[in-house]
């Protein structure tokens, strides 16, 4: 058996690791920066922040003083409640707008609901909401955060290129203002200061202009880097909401692969087992017919449908090794990966390295997952050899399958790959490809690890 210090499988997130294919470009990034497109959208994200923050803040504190005061009546609660959806209202715009400009896609929270009819139990669920008070914490805190994010971007902006083109617009202090130049600082009675008018001074703002302007896209890219931290940590959906929710997918992943399972299963009893033995029935009927009538022809008969019986049995051990096969819970994963390979129709090397037998559970689909991919490679790779590694990880069990082949396998939408993907999902699993045209594919499948 292979260790796993031993083993030269690519790693990334839990052992798996793409190379990335960095563009070329002819300018360097710094030099770039200032004309990309996502400059000039953050940009304006920044410019918006101001607007956007004062409407927030200014509905936020009004509406919470107004009702706070008016708690004591019948009127500060429906008005803290309106408080709480007006938020929701201006979150709403704010992940469209990051959306756009920031390219971050925020899902929308799920919907309050209240445990039972009635104002007050809707208004419970209102007040009660964390995703709603999270509106409002992200309303709060934005004010002072639009304030220096509109500020800083719009003053490095202006004096950047404002400098940089300095030696483009001078004419205009001379000719309009009677002056030499832009006054960097002096006196009120115009006597001592400094004035940019020299071929040095020129120099100096289109040095200085310049390096506003390289420096001015990092900047605004940092600012929108905690714009995306606050989008996503106060607007977006809660842990507990996204979890559900992909449980909720997961379950359904479940229940349509077993349903789909149980449709296999019956079109291959009734097309293949089921049709031979009632074909065999109607064999040994006529063979018990023409018993003493023709003994010879009746022996044929009864011979061929002994061959019958045969098929029949090979079909249904076929069928019970597709629900699950008896090796695999005899002698483990080894054993059973191992006949799995002895299947395929180019010789594969198998190593499985476990310091224990995982629960039946992860062991089934790892077995699964490793057939179907097996037959992928019989079908459609073209390769030589093939390769299958199981070994753990910490808390997860790694299945890694690699051939030689023409390559070009991929998880889009349709393919059985996909499929696949979507049944380790519904355990917690990953299904990482890495099949580049001309080959070689190497698939690695990631389960927790239960002993």
């Amino acid at each position: 058996m292979t260790s796993s210090a031993e083993r030269t499988v690519p790693t990334m997130a839990y052992g798996y690791q793409h190379e990335e294919r960095a563009a070329r470009h002819r300018l360097p990034a710094a030099v770039r920066a200032p004309f990309e497109a996502r400059t000039w959208r953050e940009f304006g994200y920044a410019l918006l922040n101001l607007p956007m923050a004062i409407t927030g803040f200014v509905w936020t504190v009004t509406m919470l003083s107004l009702s706070a005061g008016l708690l004591i009546t019948f009127v500060g609660l429906p008005l803290l409640v309106l408080t709480l959806g007006g938020c929701r209202a201006i979150g709403r715009v704010e992940r469209a707008r990051a959306r756009t400009l920031l390219l971050l896609d925020v899902d929308e929270p799920g919907p309050t609901r209240a445990k039972s009819r009635g104002f007050l139990a809707r208004a419970g669920a209102q007040l009660g909401s964390g995703v709603n008070w999270r509106h409002v914490v992200y309303t709060l805190l934005h004010f002072p955060w639009g304030i220096v994010t509109f500020s800083v971007s719009l003053s490095l902006f202006t004096y950047g290129w404002g400098l940089l083109t300095y030696p483009l617009w001078r004419w205009v202090f001379p000719v309009y203002f009677g002056e030499d130049g832009l006054q960097v600082y002096g006196s009120g009675d115009g006597h001592h200061g400094w004035w940019l008018h020299t071929p040095a001074d020129m120099l100096l703002s289109v040095v200085v202009g310049g390096t506003l302007v390289l420096s001015t896209p990092w900047v605004i890219r940092g600012m929108a880097h905690v714009d995306r931290i606050l989008v996503l940590g106060l607007l977006g959906p809660s842990r507990l909401d996204d979890r559900v929710t992909e449980l909720e997918s997961d379950r359904g992943v479940v229940v349509d692969t077993a349903a789909a399972d149980l449709r296999r299963i019956e079109r291959d009893l009734h097309d293949g087992a089921q049709a031979r033995l009632v074909a065999l029935a109607m064999d040994l009927g006529l063979a018990k017919e023409k018993l003493l009538e023709d003994p010879e022809a009746a022996a044929r008969m009864v011979d061929e449908a002994h061959g019958e019986v045969k098929v029949a049995l090979q079909e249904l051990r076929d069928l019970a090794r597709g629900i699950h096969p008896a090796i695999l819970t005899d002698r483990g994963l080894d054993a059973a990966l191992s006949s799995v390979a002895t299947r395929c129709t180019v010789p594969v090397t198998v190593t499985v390295d476990l310091p224990a037998r995982p629960v039946p559970a992860i062991e089934g689909i790892a077995y699964f997952t490793v057939s179907e991919l097996l037959q992928n490679v019989s079908k459609h790779s073209g390769a030589g050899r093939a390769s299958v590694d199981v070994w753990q990880v910490e808390d997860r069990m790694m299945v890694h399958v690699s051939d030689n082949g023409r390559g070009g396998a991929s998880l889009s939408a349709g393919s059985g790959l996909a499929g696949l993907a979507e049944r380790l999902d519904s355990v917690d699993g990953v299904l990482v490809v890495d099949s580049p045209p001309g080959g070689p594919t190497r698939i690695t499948a990631e389960l927790p690890w239960r002993a």
